[in-house]
This record gives structure tokens, sequence and C-alpha cells, in this order.
């Protein structure tokens, strides 16, 4: 899978791209993310990237020719989906992270300022804008991580145990049940015994119905979504 940063600061990503499960699987050849300078599109010898907003009011405004020119050169060799990150797009959910990780090759924009120019829009530069949640950040540089983070943990090999992506949490629209390991008491709290058991099919009752639980109390708006399994609520 191969993913393309455009931002302004790319030194961002530097050390996150080399850490963890994700600096290991580009490493190993598994995701390929290049991260590149929007300045490098710029139209003048400053390399300029934003400008004054028309109309007055704070902040800047990213250029629509500079976003134009680095969207254009780069979704098509080969064909990308391009994804605006911005505050004002659709929530980022699990249900599209899977979607995003067919794609044999993404195109994140970070927005920064006060947005980009609208026209850019207007282009169809973007096949889609996405938020990471109901706030606002400084940029779209966290947001584009948390992207890429989601969506190569999905790609085959990754993750060393690929039951450990099946069983988690917004998989099934149901939060991940509550998991423990040594020491067997802590603090005057112990494991539960049915971890212990060595009884597999107890133990998969139980985390079914423990992440039933906790969805109700937490999220029970992930319940309306779909039926439940076989198993859950059977302790």
């Amino acid at each position: 899978m191969k993913i393309e940063i455009l931002t302004i600061f790319p030194g961002y990503f530097r050390s996150p791209l080399s850490e963890s499960l994700l600096g290991k699987a580009i490493a190993g050849g598994l995701v390929d993310v290049a991260v590149t300078d929007l300045r490098d599109f710029a139209l003048d010898r400053h390399r300029k990237v934003d400008d004054e907003a028309y109309g007055g009011g704070p902040g800047m405004v990213m250029l629509a020719p500079v976003v134009a020119a680095a969207i254009e050169a780069r979704r098509s060799d080969p064909p990308a989906w391009s994804v605006f990150l911005t505050p004002d797009g659709p929530r980022l959910t699990q249900e599209k992270i899977e979607e995003l990780s067919l794609r044999p090759k993404l195109l994140l924009l970070c927005g920064r300022y006060e947005g980009v120019d609208e026209r850019a829009r207007g282009l169809s530069l973007f096949d889609e804008e996405i938020s990471l949640g109901d706030f606002v950040l400084p940029g779209g540089e966290a947001a584009a991580l948390a992207v890429v983070e989601a969506v190569t943990r999905l790609v085959p090999g990754v993750v060393g145990r690929a039951e450990s992506v099946e069983a988690e949490s917004f998989t099934r629209d149901r939060l991940d049940y509550p998991h423990y390991t040594r020491p067997r008491e802590f603090r005057g709290l112990a494991a539960p015994e049915v971890l212990l058991s060595g009884d597999h099919a107890k133990i998969v009752r139980w985390r079914k119905a423990q992440a039933l639980e906790r969805t109700r109390k937490r999220r029970p708006d992930l319940l309306a979504k779909r039926p439940a399994e076989p198993g859950e609520g059977e302790e």
C-alpha cells in the first residue's frame, strides 16, 4: 500500500514514521509512506503557500494554485484517492478506515491556518474530506498521522496476529472486551478466574458478554447499528 502526505511541515512526521509497528512496516516494505513538502509546488521564489483572506479577518488561507498543483502532480501516477483533512469534513470512523485500507494509494492533504481557498474544493481536487473529530487542531498533520496509523495496521502482516485486529473496538460495531495480564492479583484486584480456567469456549462467551456490557454502558449508540451476535450476553 502507498500513502503520500502533502504538508508544509514534513518534519512533523519524521519520528512517527520510524517508530513502532508503522516504522517496522515501512522498513519491511509492507507499506510505502512518503511525505512531500507543499512548498515544492509554490509558484514564487519565496515558496509561498498562503496569503491573507479576501474580505479581511484573522489568519491566513492556503493558496488554491499551490494545492491544485500538488494534488494534480501526485494523484495520477499511480492513481490515488485524495483526502483533505479538515475539521468540517465527516468524522472518521473505523468503517471509513476499512474502506481507505482497500485503496492502492492514498493522498492526504494536511490543511493549515484557516483552511484552503474554497476554489480548491470547487475544482474537485479531493475525492473526500475527513475530520478527526468535533474539535480544531492547528493543522491536519495529527489527523493525517491518525489515518496512516489506523489504515496501515489493517495491511496484512503489519500486526503480528490478525485476530488482534478482528476483535478490537468498533469492529462489528461494539467496543473491545477488557484485558488482563500478570500479576494475577494487583492491589487487591484479581484477574477474572474464567480467563485462567483454560476453557476456551467459556472465555469466548465471557469476552463477548463483557464487550457487549461495556458497549451498553459507554457507547449504546453502536448497538443500534447491528443485531446481536450468537453468544453475546451470555456469561
